[in-house]
């Protein structure tokens, strides 16, 4: 489970401390440990960011948190240290990805799902998802369309709401978690049907609607001997007569939560006034003018509704509010025989009404979103047009004047929870939907495996050692060898990863790959090291993209180039954006050195491969086939010196320099006689795959066996061969 914004921890969390710590926070600690006393689940990992700010708790700060036996906190380093707002960690979430496949790495195993939490999880889950082909749950909380509709409805300007929330980019991320995720979870059909139909990609049969639940063991009513605690004292001393009836407001000071419009309903009804108390809890605060903008407005807004409509003696606002205090506030109000009011502009679901609710605390609540569902089922108060403070005022009068009406309420509030919202049966229904998406992605990997043989899970997170190869004339031209070195990585899968890295262009490498059988790699460094994509999706690593986009000038050196004799543009299919390639007329072609000067004169920066004495790829200046296969060994935490790589040619020749294994096959291209001598690259007599046999003998590769050989030796690379760890 990711979710990575706000303030996470599992003792008394800070809920309503600031915008983004709220009722997400609530729905994913109480979903993880629900989840984790289901004998059919193992393990729960809730990863969200580590955060090391001294105006914050040291809690933030801390690696693991266990939550249960079965369910912890992991928080992962990404971005500032400090604690920043949700918006600002956008530009960092590409290296949440790297920190979450470290971590794979480091505890050698890959979850069954991944279940990401709002759009900026949401965007790393996918990430993830889609290299090591794990199917995404996804639930979005709150989506970028509905927020920047209300936005603008409220008055504010387009190019504010891009300044202040980059919603352009979390509309965008959504659209492609909802093109990609295997499942949407919402808490409402008014979600399904209402919010994600705003989306292009949002009229799909991949919804289902999971409503969360509540935690009946905080949350239930008082009994007879029940007295109240501490917030009692915090709440009376605003008040002139605390006996009445407490019309109980818990919710962030946010603008939605539409709370000015409460007291606004409040205090134009001298009759509610004279029936009741209206009781305030909008968070934790000590000093308002060294709050963010919008809470710092709406608190100011209130106070000063407060004095300017004399509500002294009747509405009570405390500063300070613990975690524990609240399901105290709930039975308080159930003790005064008061009601909970929800009052926001739009509420996707509304966990504070089924927190009321399990305390017997009857409710009124705006009209839109999940209090629709909620009300429904439980029959356990009103509906109301958030807009209009005069009904809001009246349905908030006949709850808390009517007895039996209020006693009807607050019985069926506790029947509803029961029958619809415990977190027992959400945990049953979420666990059958997971269930049939996992059988879903085996069939869908089984059908793809007829065609092209795609592995399932990635290997890339849990094997302890790589064979990347070339694929012309290193992989491909011994079918009998290639056979046994397929049979091998079979045996040993999960142990060894399989990639290739070639001058071939992605469509052609998977042409060619198919039409000689060979299974679909782990990883793809296609163009000549200048494109890097992961099975089973075929994910692009937009990350290496933006490593090697420096300094690139494709249009300036293609312009350059024109001024060089013997050298012809290839067709269109093997230009790449990354890439340029050239046919060589060897006769005319002036030395590569001459070429090299004549680009850096006109101050281009760029990186030569020359193949064969007749190919001539130009690429931008980070990027090669050996650089990929740095860049993949630092990303996915694996040591080069675990890595054995395969070639035959001068486009090979970085990647089997260094710290790598390195295998020239026999058949090689002169170019790389240079090699010869040099540390760690083996020259091997066998051709083709035969010599990456060979290198595997050489290198002593394989895993070993039960009985402590190595597998090539103990077997004769049958296709039944298994791979024992040894």
């Amino acid at each position: 489970m990711l979710s990575i914004h706000g303030l996470v921890r599992g003792d008394a969390p800070e809920l309503g401390r600031d915008a983004d710590t709220g009722g997400q926070v609530t729905y994913v600690l109480e979903q993880a440990r629900a989840l984790s006393e289901h004998p059919g689940v193992g393990l729960v990992e809730l990863l969200t960011r580590q955060i090391e700010d001294p105006a914050l708790s040291p809690d933030y700060a801390f690696s693991v948190e266990p939550l249960s036996r079965k369910a912890r906190i992991l928080r992962l380093p990404f971005g500032p240290k400090r604690y920043i707002r949700k918006e600002l960690l956008w530009n960092y979430l590409d290296s949440l990805v790297d920190r979450i496949l470290w971590h794979f790495r480091a505890q050698g195993r890959i979850p069954d799902v991944i279940h990401t939490h709002y759009a900026d999880a949401g965007y790393v889950g996918l990430e993830v998802s889609r290299m090591l082909g794990i199917p995404l749950i996804h639930t979005g909380h709150s989506l970028g369309r509905p927020k920047r509709a209300g936005l603008l409805e409220s008055g504010m300007r387009e190019e504010a709401i891009e300044r202040q929330f980059h919603i352009s980019r979390r509309i965008d991320v959504e659209e492609r978690i909802l093109r990609n995720a295997a499942l949407i979870i919402a808490s409402t059909h008014q979600e399904v049907n209402q919010q994600y139909a705003a989306y292009e990609s949002g009229r799909h049969n991949r919804f289902a609607v999971v409503p969360p639940g509540t935690d009946t063991r905080r949350f239930y009513p008082p009994d007879r001997d029940w007295e109240p605690g501490k917030i009692k004292a915090q709440v009376d001393r605003f008040l002139a007569d605390e006996r009445k009836p407490m019309i109980l407001a818990i919710s962030r000071a946010a603008p939605k939560k539409n709370l000015g419009r409460l007291l606004e309903a409040f205090a134009r009804s001298r009759e509610l006034q004279d029936a009741a108390n209206l009781v305030i809890i909008a968070g934790n605060r000590d000093d308002i003018s060294q709050m963010e903008e919008a809470p710092r407005q709406v608190l100011t807004d209130l106070l000063m509704a407060i004095d300017r409509y004399d509500l002294y003696g009747s509405v009570a606002a405390p500063k300070h509010h613990r975690n524990e205090d609240v399901p105290e506030l709930y039975r308080l109000a159930v003790k005064r025989r008061g009601v909970f009011v929800n009052p926001a502009l739009t509420e996707p679901f509304g966990l504070t009404l089924l927190e009321a609710a399990a305390s017997g605390l009857p409710v009124v609540a705006t009209a839109d979103g999940g209090p629709r569902d909620i009300v429904k089922n439980c029959r356990n108060g009103l509906l109301v047009d958030p807009n209009d403070s005069a009904e809001i005022a009246a349905a908030l009068l006949q709850a808390v004047q009517s007895g039996a009406q209020w006693r009807a309420w607050s019985q069926n509030g506790l029947r509803g929870v029961n029958r619809h919202y415990t977190w027992k049966a959400h945990v049953d229904k979420y666990l059958r939907l997971v269930c049939r998406t996992l059988a879903r992605n085996r069939k869908t990997v089984r059908r793809s495996v007829v065609t092209r043989s795609l592995p399932s899970p990635s290997r890339l997170p849990t094997a302890d050692r790589w064979l990347i190869s070339d694929i012309d004339n290193t992989l491909i031209g011994d079918r009998e060898a290639l056979n046994q070195l397929l049979s091998l990585l079979k045996g040993c899968a999960g142990q060894i990863a399989f990639g290739v890295a070639t001058g071939r262009g992605l469509e052609s490498a998977l042409e060619i790959l198919d039409e000689w059988g060979v299974p679909l790699p782990d990883v793809l460094v296609t163009s000549v090291g200048s494109e890097i994509y992961y099975g089973p999706d075929l994910v692009r690593d937009d990350s290496w993209a933006q490593h090697i986009r420096s300094r690139w000038r494709r249009e300036a050196i293609e312009e350059a180039l024109r001024e060089i004799p013997g050298l012809k543009l290839q067709s269109r299919q093997n230009q790449r954006e990354f890439k340029v390639s050239y046919n060589i007329d060897a006769v005319r072609f002036p030395p590569l050195l001459e070429v090299r000067r004549h680009i850096h004169s006109r101050r281009l920066m760029a990186n030569f491969i020359l193949s064969h004495g007749t190919y001539l790829d130009i690429l931008p200046i980070r990027a090669s086939k050996g650089r990929a296969i740095k860049y993949l060994a630092y990303r996915w935490g694996l040591p080069l010196s675990r890595t054995l790589v395969a070639g035959d040619s001068g486009n090979d020749e970085e990647m089997l320099k260094g710290d790598t294994l390195g295998v020239v096959v026999g058949n090689y291209s002169p170019e790389l006689e240079r090699l010869r001598g040099t540390h760690q690259v083996y020259f091997a007599d066998g051709k083709f795959a035969r010599g990456i046999l060979e290198s595997l003998k050489h290198y002593a590769f394989l895993p070993m066996d039960a009985t402590g050989k190595n597998l090539l030796n103990s077997v004769e690379c049958r296709e039944e061969t298994a791979c024992r760890v040894g």
